[in-house]
């Protein structure tokens, strides 16, 4: 199957969050399925051309409103041997960030992602790419499926292709004037409560969810989750219009990247087998952090300091918490409130707390093998990434139940014995309180423990078999589409 995945970032040339590790990770998982995949991004000033050895492919002109726009087209590769094309133009990527500073979106972001939306798809008609699929991801490429039903399907390049849109995260959805529509070259009439619009503006993610031909988003709760008014930030009525079109598929991780018995940014390898190691990495991360050790569990967050990811919690619940005789460990940047909290808090836990306010890899993978548990108390979650290294680092995650928390992490039973983690659903101060000292009591037992870990570990998260489920959808639209020209025919 032909395959074009269009993202705006994408590991390791940009990355703000998630999607980038998804954009890094699925498409040499698919190609290893033995489909023909590209992708597509747009050039920003991180993307290196030296590093990157990327060569010039192409130009040409992409319609915006009443003019044209250059653009340039640089080639390069990721993992796997995929192709990536970089869609070039300065005055749109040539800053200092990807969307915006830390204290504002930029204001022109409409016309930026409006751009590369309309060259993602002149790319393939100037490179006669002919995907069977188009994968789009969250707002910026929303466009994408509305262009392709509205302006190009009748392109003989084109009219045999079909989108399929991820959400990635819900709350994040690209919403823009009115007065922009004219830079879209699109008709008045998509500018509707059955279109794009959304309470008079222009909502990027809403057109990709109605015009695609499937939707897909990051885990099976999640899916469910976002067709209710709680967590559907007011489209869960659009996504209930399409929910058998909506299917949720779980992310993966890369076992190639998070591997602690060939990572060689721990201080010691380990395996399920051989968990000797682990020790080793959690006496390192104390006495690096000048903890001492102790008989109590080592809890670790590395984490975004945002109410979405329960901080709101963490903090309220922190006494009771801290009574239990943990050590806690918390890596991230965030709101500035959590930044005094959690600092003046580990000034009264003086070698029982450290806050770590920064954005480090190597010390979030230290963490990672050197904790006991894992934390992720989220308000929502519509996969999250860092539970799945936690299983994968024998860090047994202790979860809130909503979205991918609750796909991924199975909650222990004592009487069975059975589970990968700690899982608690009020979100609530007691009950994360209840949740800890359910951990604890079975962290008293190392028989116990030690099974738990293990068990952890060998759960497969891989790519592999999220890419599997992705093919299945790509089939399924196409299907889709070949059923309506049957009936279209009749």
């Amino acid at each position: 199957m032909k395959i074009l995945f269009a993202a705006s970032e994408a590991a390791p040339f940009a990355k703000t969050g998630g999607l980038a590790d998804v954009a890094g990770s699925l498409p040499p998982a698919l190609a290893s399925l033995g489909h023909d995949i590209n992708v597509v991004l747009p050039r920003y000033r991180q993307v290196d051309v030296a590093r990157y050895k990327l060569k010039p492919v192409a130009s040409f002109f992409v319609p915006l409103g009443a003019w044209q726009e250059r653009c340039d087209v640089l080639k390069g590769s990721s993992s796997g041997g995929v192709t990536v094309y970089f869609i070039s133009k300065d005055i749109y990527f040539d800053r200092p960030e990807l969307y915006g500073t830390g204290r504002a979106d930029y204001p022109d972001n409409a016309e930026r992602f409006i751009f590369f939306s309309r060259a993602i798809l002149e790319l393939c008609i100037a490179l006669d790419l002919r995907p069977e699929i188009v994968h789009c991801n969250d707002w910026q490429t929303g466009l994408v499926p509305l262009y392709l039903k509205q302006i190009y399907r009748r392109s003989e390049t084109l009219r045999r292709t079909r989108s399929i849109f991820t959400i990635h995260n819900l709350g994040y959805q690209g919403l823009f004037r009115q007065e922009d529509m004219h830079l879209t070259g699109l008709d008045g009439d998509v500018f509707a409560p059955a279109g794009l619009e959304f309470w008079g503006k222009m909502n990027f993610l809403k057109a990709g969810i109605v015009y695609a031909d499937l939707i897909t988003t990051v885990s099976k709760t999640y899916s469910r989750e976002i067709q209710t008014p709680e967590y559907g930030s007011g489209l869960d009525g659009v996504l209930k219009n399409r929910s058998t079109d909506l299917f949720g598929i779980v992310n993966g991780i890369d076992y190639s990247e998070w591997d602690p018995s060939r990572d060689h940014a721990i201080p010691q390898a380990y395996s399920a087998s051989r968990l000797s190691g682990k020790t080793v990495c959690r006496k390192k991360l104390l006495a690096r952090l000048g903890m001492p050790e102790s008989d109590g569990p080592v809890v670790g967050m590395v984490t975004r300091l945002v109410d979405q990811k329960g901080l709101d919690l963490v903090t309220e619940a922190l006494p009771e918490i801290m009574s239990l005789g943990v050590q806690l460990v918390i890596l991230g940047t965030g709101d500035e409130k959590y930044h005094r909290i959690l600092s003046d808090a580990a000034s009264r836990y003086p070698g029982r707390m450290r806050v770590l306010l920064q954005y480090n890899d190597g010390l979030a993978k230290t963490i990672y093998a050197g904790c006991d548990l894992f934390l992720m108390p989220s308000q929502y979650e519509p996969c999250g990434l860092g539970q799945m290294i936690a299983l994968r680092y024998g860090a047994v995650p202790l979860v809130r139940k909503t979205g991918g928390l609750a796909d991924t992490v199975v909650d222990y039973s004592a009487k069975t014995g059975r589970g990968t983690g700690f899982v608690f659903e009020e979100y609530a101060a007691p009950a994360l309180i209840d949740c800890f000292q359910r951990a604890l009591e079975v962290f008293s037992n190392r028989k116990k423990w030690k099974h738990l870990m293990q068990s952890g570990m060998k759960h497969d998260l891989s790519w592999v078999l999220s890419a599997k489920e992705y093919v299945r959808v790509y089939r399924k639209a196409m299907k889709k589409i070949e059923g309506q020209r049957t009936s279209d025919k009749r």
